[in-house]
């Protein structure tokens, strides 16, 4: 018989005690600060229908990186590889009931079949931030409102972090108008703009190239890229209405104290279903400088379902990313295992070491017991370990005297019980 391998799936993660508590501090940081906003939790199932995701998120991911299968029912179904669809699913299903704008968030996770890599893992956990209902403008800069404040409930402060700002009205105004091209070549010139930092800089000029057709459209790309502002574009993008509604939101932004953002025209997104304002928080720390979460505005997925199109936005920050943003500016605290008192059984008190323990976590303390009847100092050893802040020992005098004596793990000082 061959041995089993004690090795996660590739691309998974095992999730002991120590990784569970940072684990649980991110979500309940998360937890915290949406409801703070009015968001209300949600869940969804793990398994969808494989159509939801080929129709509109695109076919890198519906295609490539989705684990989907045929059911014994015959059913093409996939794990889910994000959320955006189920939820719209779900207001869809009862867009008749809910109060708008429907603010809804989940802490769930999720699998891709894509090559594992620092930060990106096959399963992997995200907070899921939708608003429904929610028009306009106004409504997208709360969201990155929402966005700076997370970052922020971490301990982050403004050099830590930006959040790059685009519109995918104004990257088709871009791709359709200024560049005129058609359909299948601007999503081409989309999906390229999406990978320009992944690629060597003349491997993307000729592919660009290729797509436009000309270097007078490389040159006309090349000049959209040179600006870092709205007012810096070329006149035909600087004076269209999606130029006017990134105005109007960075000017929304600024009354709110929001100072982290920047407008970033090579940010396009890749899922096709953003229709309006997308942003990502990138990390500033050079040893991680990245995209840490990102999301938009999307008002066309509700109405795949048969129903009346409901505007929304949202976005999703992922577990590992928020993870290694913290470790990189150190701003992960110090997570113990939570155990007050440590009570150890020796000789035959066992049943004794029970009842004490009974008793303290009446009076709301965090109690494990050690029946093993091991040597003292092996005892210490675990119990420090365990992360326990005093350790008890239960032996014949302690409970034929009714007192016992607590240690202090770190210190070594004892007091009577």
């Amino acid at each position: 018989m061959n041995t089993l391998s004690s090795q996660p799936y590739k691309g998974t993660r095992d999730w002991y005690p120590e990784d569970k508590a940072v684990q649980n501090y991110i979500f309940a940081t998360w937890k915290k600060t949406v409801e703070s906003f009015g968001f209300k939790e949600y869940g969804a199932p793990i398994l969808e229908p494989l159509e939801i995701y080929k129709a509109k998120s695109g076919d890198e991911l519906a295609g490539e990186q989705t684990y989907a299968f045929t059911d014994r029912g015959g059913r093409e179904v996939a794990i889910r590889p994000e959320m955006t669809p189920s939820v719209s699913r779900m207001v869809a299903a009862r867009r008749q009931e809910l109060a708008y704008p429907a603010r809804l968030y989940s802490i769930a996770n999720f699998m891709r079949y894509e090559r594992p890599q620092r930060g990106r893992e096959r399963e992997f956990w995200q907070l899921n931030i939708d608003a429904f209902g929610a028009d306009g403008v106004i409504a997208e800069a709360e969201t990155l409102q929402l966005a700076d404040v997370l970052m922020k409930a971490f301990g982050a402060d403004d050099s830590m972090y930006e959040i790059r700002v685009n519109n995918r009205e104004l990257i088709d105004e871009m791709t359709r108008r200024y560049l005129d091209l058609d359909e299948a070549r601007a999503k081409q010139l989309v999906r390229l703009i999406d990978r320009k930092n992944k690629l060597p800089a003349d491997v993307f000029v000729a592919s660009a190239r290729e797509i436009l057709g000309s270097e007078e459209g490389v040159a006309k790309l090349e000049a959209v890229f040179a600006a870092s502002s709205i007012e810096e574009l070329p006149q035909a993008l600087a004076e269209s209405a999606a130029a006017q509604d990134v105005r109007k939101l960075f000017s929304l932004l600024a009354q709110l104290d929001v100072s982290t953002v920047r407008f970033d025209v090579t940010l396009m997104r890749g899922l096709d279903y953003y229709t309006g304002t997308v942003f990502e928080v990138f990390d500033t720390d050079t040893e991680n400088n990245r995209s840490l979460f990102g999301g938009g505005r999307y008002d066309g997925l509700v109405g795949m379902f048969g129903v009346e199109p409901t505007s929304a936005v949202g976005f999703a920050p992922g577990l590992t990313t928020t993870e290694l943003f913290l470790r990189s500016h150190n701003l992960l605290p110090a997570l113990g295992q939570g155990v007050d008192l440590y009570v150890a059984s020796v000789g035959a008190n066992e049943l004794a070491a029970l009842q004490m323990a009974a008793k303290l976590r009446e009076e709301g303390l965090i109690v494990e017991v050690d029946t093993t009847g091991r040597k003292f100092d092996k005892l210490l050893k675990t119990a420090e370990k365990k992360g326990a802040q005093e350790i008890v020992f239960v032996g014949d005098n302690e409970v034929h005297s009714g007192l016992f004596r607590a240690r202090n793990i770190a210190t070594g000082d004892e007091r009577e019980l």
